[in-house]
């Protein structure tokens, strides 16, 4: 029972039940903890072109999130992706930043974190995926598992989070599924169980069997590029007609295989699925709609509620009193309009109350959440209350960094940090115009911030040229287009030949003193952490052998 108890804001379970009795207190208590068991958070991953927007899209459709689906890929007129809310996003026709999108569907709350796939801005999707409980990885049925898959679910099995599978496009040519399976098994190191099986693929495609329910969902193809959703055809297998619906040796195809499913393949087990050791897979076909919906229904079943965190005071329990969060992700000018600077934040326990007052860890002092939004993509909703396991836009004075913590807990605590990847392209930036000077400036800080690129400059030195690091080629063209087209900055830079970037992790260690080769360059970064940039491995090996007391990360903290 959903009970709405607008005077209680903000008291504490104890005073609720020495105020208002036992009955007002269980029922409230029993109402938090149904809203946080019924929340399910998840990013979505996969190599770029496998399907993953259009699966997005199509799961926002089911939701009634969105009445019809953009066409990722379509012809010139042709909607955008609802989660390519970024003009070079809908020009280029991929995603360069991650998108948080929220529905309900059968009494859950679903947060979707679409992540981009193109391997130039995998720190952004690295990063999305700490907020995430869950992980869908899409692949392309005739492609396979590729490398951008093979490092995104690195990235997931470190956290131990649960791994869901749709095997999409199966309207097209595709691998046989058997080898799909043991590809999967193999190159990713996890157990396959199919849930669905497919019949034939390509313009043989008939549709998946379903091994729960033992049932033929039928593929009908309309000839539409699916904008709505579409409808299902079910029947038993081994009906007569069965030969007359799916062919006499498709069908005959579908028996054996799954007849050799059951009796050789792996055992379902939710404990396995729950601790990342086993991948429940799905075949179908994003684009048509063709098995999404079973897909979702399935997998909110399946998939946990909001996990616990780790903390300097240990897990934090997403049913614990205290509100807690962190900090994830920050982006600029996401509203032209606006201008300002959203701080997305992964709520890890308790309740999120509009106008709330908090510590942040980090800076050390309180702040007021004046207003929480809810996100589907770009666009926004003032929301009253959220709860463990959602993700909500709060404003951002400039006073909030990735990995931050936000709580009320009478002791404060901190999220264990997100680490900064270490860049691997490296070019010197600065403004054409000397005038606009203080646009640039703002324009670099603040899109550093956001994480997207990593700034250096000479050590003691200031911002009229920085050296700017990113993990792939295609952020420094965001980088330009942004500085352009939200600062109004035009830019010029020249590639620097380093290869490889290392922090300093002696506090007491003077750069300029270090015996290094003369190619290393001595930097510091936007949060005054000192760096040496390496042209070769070589030189790394010098700088350690020439300085016995010198330590060197890979990753700042």
């Amino acid at each position: 029972m959903v009970v709405r108890l607008v005077f209680l804001r903000g008291i504490s379970y104890n005073k609720l039940y020495f105020q208002h009795g036992y009955r007002v207190w269980r029922i409230f208590v029993e109402n938090f903890i149904e809203q946080i068991d019924k929340r399910r958070t998840f990013a979505i991953i996969s190599h770029p072109d496998a399907g993953k927007t259009t699966l997005t899209e199509k799961l926002l459709l089911y939701g009634g999130a969105i009445q019809q689906a953009g066409i990722v890929k379509g012809k010139k007129g042709a909607r955008a992706a609802v989660s390519d809310w970024m003009e070079i996003e809908k020009q280029r026709g991929i995603s360069v930043t991650s998108s948080v999108l929220q529905f309900r569907y059968n009494g859950y709350c679903v947060n979707i974190l679409d992540t981009p796939g193109h391997q130039d801005f995998s720190e952004d999707t690295y990063r999305t995926l700490m907020a995430a409980d869950s992980a869908v990885m899409v692949i392309d049925a005739a492609k396979g598992v590729e490398n951008q898959t093979k490092k995104l679910f690195k990235v997931c099995t470190m956290r131990g989070i649960p791994i869901f599978t749709f095997i999409n496009k199966m309207d097209r040519d595709a691998q046989n599924p058997f080898d799909l399976l043991e590809e999967i098994e193999q190159v990713l190191g996890i157990e396959t169980y199919p849930m669905n099986w497919p019949i034939g693929s390509g313009k043989e495609f008939k549709g998946v069997y379903d091994r729960n329910k033992k049932e033929i969902l039928a593929f009908q193809h309309s000839g539409k590029v699916g904008q709505q959703q579409a409808e299902k055809i079910e029947a038993q297998l081994g009906d007569p007609g069965l030969d007359e619906l799916l062919t006499k040796p498709l069908h005959d195809t579908l028996s054996e295989d799954i007849e050799l499913l059951d009796g050789a393949a792996y055992e379902f087990n939710l404990d396995k699925v729950r601790h990342g050791m086993l991948t429940p897979v799905f075949f179908g076909s994003a684009l048509t709609n063709f098995g999404v919906e079973p897909f979702l229904a399935d997998f909110l079943r399946l998939s946990p509620p909001p996990l616990p965190r780790d903390s300097s005071a240990g897990p934090i329990d997403p049913r614990r009193e205290d509100f807690s969060a962190f900090v994830f992700k920050i982006q600029a000018n996401m509203n032209k309009a606006h201008r300002d600077r959203i701080a997305f934040i992964r709520i890890c326990s308790g309740k999120f109350e509009r106008g709330m007052d908090v510590f942040h860890v980090q800076g050390g002092k309180k702040v007021k959440l004046a207003q929480g939004t809810q996100l589907m993509a770009s666009e926004r909703e003032i929301v009253e209350e959220a709860y463990a396991g959602d993700i909500i836009g709060v404003f951002d004075p400039g006073i909030f960094s990735i990995g931050d913590t936000l709580t009320t807990a009478k002791t404060p605590f901190a999220f264990a940090g997100i680490p900064t990847f270490a860049p691997e392209h490296f070019s010197r930036v600065s403004q054409v115009d000397t005038m606009k000077r203080k646009q640039f400036v703002k324009g670099m800080e603040q899109i550093a911030q956001e994480g997207a690129i990593q700034i250096f400059k000479e050590l003691g030195g200031g911002m009229e040229e920085v050296i700017v690091g990113v993990v792939g080629v295609l952020q420094f063209e965001v980088l330009e287009y942004r500085l352009k087209n939200e600062y109004n900055v035009d830019i010029r830079m020249q590639n620097l030949p380093y290869s490889f970037i290392r922090w300093i992790e002696n506090e007491d260690c003077d750069p300029k003193a270090l015996n290094l080769t003369s190619d290393t360059r001595r930097v510091e970064d936007f949060k005054g952490r000192k760096l040496l940039l390496f042209t070769n491995a070589w030189s790394i090996t010098w700088a350690e052998e020439h300085n016995k007391e010198l330590r060197l990360s890979e990753v700042g903290r």
